[in-house]
């Protein structure tokens, strides 16, 4: 099948998922049904296909800002399914499916941008899985906070209805949060010190400000961990350090590549 009818098949079948999945948290049903499952299981095996085919076209690795859309969204839902066998993240979905439908729409019909990097060594390729598993657990982590801002807020109004009504206990969403934090933090810290090893230009005139947001982003989120061990800190606290933390992370990847490969026109 053409990348493109991929793409489009994925991006519906992820937005129909989406729609079944509200449709059944307003009925109230909190688990994910096997429709849900198939339909997600489906798409994303469409995405895997087109995220493929979009950063490894048989001339060269493209990791281009637009390519690399489909690539990371993929190993953000991998790393929801694998959070999932364990702790209940299924309202997570209502974000992320269509940010994925977006995201394999965008990779399959936006143009090239970049160029595709030389031959990739082993330091270089872990700097780059890490940096990307990375980022997948620390968007999870901003969607936890997020959610878990807003069903704070509810409670602390008695207002703790719709949506709000079928999450888990406020304890719980902060045990989540904090654990996919560490998650987070630890691959962050392998891509740094990846970088730092394996990468001659980290500090180059053109990544210095990708280095240093990364940087800033690692000590946010350092500095929430110590605080919600040695300090108690939490709830709102908690939400501020990771949604600060995940605005630099966001700005040190895409930012930086917007930046370098469609105003600058680098790769």
């Amino acid at each position: 099948m053409p990348l493109p009818l991929l793409a489009i098949l994925a991006a519906l079948l992820y937005l129909t998922a989406t729609g079944l999945h509200l449709l059944h948290m307003r009925q109230r049903r909190p688990r994910l049904s096997a429709m849900v499952i198939t339909l997600g299981v489906i798409a994303l095996l469409c995405h895997a296909l087109v995220a493929w085919f979009s950063v490894f076209d048989g001339q060269g690795v493209h990791l281009g800002l637009y390519k690399i859309l489909a690539l990371v969204t993929l190993v953000v839902n991998l790393a929801c399914v694998v959070w999932l066998l364990r702790r209940p993240l299924q309202n997570l979905l209502v974000v992320l499916l269509p940010i994925s439908a977006a995201a394999v729409l965008v990779s399959a019909f936006a143009p090239q941008t970049g160029v595709a990097p030389p031959h990739m060594g082993g330091g270089v390729l872990l700097h780059v899985a890490s940096s990307i598993l990375a980022y997948a657990v620390l968007t999870l982590a901003a969607v936890q906070a997020a959610l878990l801002a807003v069903q704070d807020h509810q409670l602390k109004h008695r207002h703790a209805t719709g949506m709000v009504s079928l999450l888990p206990p406020l304890q719980l969403m902060e045990t989540m949060l904090f654990e996919l934090l560490w998650a987070g933090v630890v691959l962050l810290t392998v891509a740094i010190v990846s970088g730092l090893l394996f990468l001659e230009d980290l500090f180059a005139q053109h990544l210095v400000h990708k280095t240093v947001l990364t940087l800033l982003a690692w000590a946010i989120y350092s500095t929430l961990l110590w605080g919600r061990y040695q300090l108690g800190w939490r709830s709102q606290t908690a939400v501020r350090f990771t949604l600060g933390g995940f605005t630099l992370l966001v700005l040190a990847f895409f930012g930086s590549k917007l930046v370098l490969e469609l105003v600058l026109q680098r790769g």
